[in-house]
């Protein structure tokens, strides 16, 4: 990290004394010999960051501060001359994160289906729209707080479920959920998480939002017991996912033959389960193999239909939402088989080469439902303005998905922290520059484009 801190570092002013000693940041050194202010004042601190002083330790994200994050920032380098550790342009992160990840690694995340068409749709979906801001509107005063599906989060946005995440970071999901909980963001767990559910739950710490996303498995027994054990360890919003019953044709991984599942990374979940370990002859670890086996057989099953969702219903007492939902005769069909909530996806570009753009399918489905359903939304997202834009076409919250893996690869969890507060902030400007004080107030004559 020391080196991607030296990347984003400001040019060092001239005249330093030797190259090792220490550089004035180049806005302090100039003609006139203008010294440092001296704001050693928690008062005047108070002004600068916007009532958030930086105290080296506490990186809890808060509401009220969400946007004085830059004001932290250039506070610290008057006062310090230090830098971000790692870049604050989200988009630009991914180079961190290929620096510091295997091949494999950042193929299996940045990867998708095909020639990658449908993520480079998802881009170009969002860079096509343009912010229209309206001017002299009192924005002095923000809330970007949301209710959706019974969960109150204080900016609409959520982490995604992102799967096999130990393969970024050692500490895989662990760390994403103890940033997303000082957040107070919902985190979706990926029911191929490296670490069984149980302890991502321990992770995130009393009064955190839990969700849990389902892969729903060929095996029903095995289904029951993973919704029982999701409810016990207080997940209450269980999301379906409905794109993966198999594999998109992904050549990123397929030439470099790497499949993490296969090696036993991020089959926690079922390697913990009883019902899973009960259709086993042998313990795991005396035949893992067998176990890797009965895994893949059961992992998904492409013969489902609208009609299994009433099995889930029977199983589960929170909200269900599903995801993958890009047309609106599957939105609406949603709605009247009596689910809560759907998610606007095409999982990331990852599933079907030169699928519909995630956010162009957007408009439809919130036409069709919106109002009756939630409508979430992911694929695509990297910054707090491509939020925006989707919460100005009709989404109730946004999930993100690899940008915080890019930042849990290049900096564990502090990595994911930094994302969720550059999001957040950028998010809460948008807002504002945009001439706006709340999510309720965007809509899309927001938009251009």
């Amino acid at each position: 990290m020391a080196a991607d801190a030296e990347r984003w570092r400001a040019p060092s002013s001239a005249g330093a004394s030797s190259p090792d000693a220490p550089q004035a940041a180049p806005w302090l050194a100039t003609s006139h010999n203008r010294q440092a202010p001296e704001t050693n004042s928690p008062r005047a601190l108070r002004r600068i960051t916007g009532n958030s002083i930086l105290d080296g330790k506490d990186r809890t994200v808060s509401p009220e501060s969400y946007s004085s994050f830059q004001n932290e920032i250039y506070l610290q380098g008057l006062l310090t001359e230090q830098v971000p550790e790692l870049t604050t342009d989200l988009q630009a992160l991914e180079d961190t994160a290929r620096q510091a990840l295997s091949p494999s690694a950042y193929g299996y995340v940045a990867g998708g289906a095909g020639g990658g068409a449908t993520v480079r749709a998802n881009r170009e979906a969002l860079d096509r729209r343009r912010v229209v801001p309206r001017m002299l509107r009192d924005v002095g005063t923000r809330d970007l707080s949301r209710t959706v599906l019974g969960t109150r989060m204080p900016a609409p946005v959520a982490l995604a479920p992102v799967g096999v995440l130990s393969i970024v970071h050692p500490d895989g999901e662990l760390a994403v959920a103890r940033a997303a909980a000082k957040a107070g963001l919902p985190m979706v767990l990926s029911t191929a998480s490296s670490y069984t559910l149980e302890e991502v739950a321990e992770a995130s710490g009393e009064g955190s939002s839990r969700w849990f996303q389902l892969y729903w498995p060929k095996d029903r027994e095995v289904t029951v017991s993973m919704l029982q054990r999701a409810e016990a360890a207080g997940y209450h919003t269980l999301v379906i996912t409905l794109d993966t019953w198999l594999l998109g044709w992904r050549p990123t991984d397929l030439d470099r033959a790497y499949l993490p599942f296969l090696q036993r990374t991020g089959i926690a979940n079922y390697l913990s389960d009883p019902a899973f370990l009960a259709g086993l002859d042998k313990p795991v670890e005396e035949d893992p193999l067998a176990a890797v086996a009965h895994w893949a057989d059961m992992f998904a099953d492409p013969t489902k239909t609208w009609q299994d969702l009433a099995f889930i219903r029977e199983h589960w007492s929170g909200p269900i939402v599903l995801k993958g939902v890009l047309h609106a005769d599957d939105a609406r069909r949603a709605r009247d088989e009596g689910m809560d909530g759907i998610v606007v996806s095409n999982h990331g570009g990852r599933q079907v080469d030169g699928a519909v753009a995630a956010l162009d399918a957007l408009p439809e489905v919130v036409d069709a439902v919106g109002g009756e359903l939630a409508v979430l939304f992911d694929s695509g997202v990297r910054t707090g303005a491509d939020v925006v834009k989707a919460l100005a076409l009709g989404a109730d919250s946004v999930l993100i998905g690899r940008t915080y893996a890019y930042g849990l690869a290049s900096g564990g969890e502090e990595g994911v922290t930094h994302v969720l507060r550059c999001l957040l902030a950028e998010l809460d400007l948008t807002v504002a520059l945009s001439g706006h004080r709340s999510p309720d107030e965007l809509g899309p004559d927001l938009l251009a484009g």
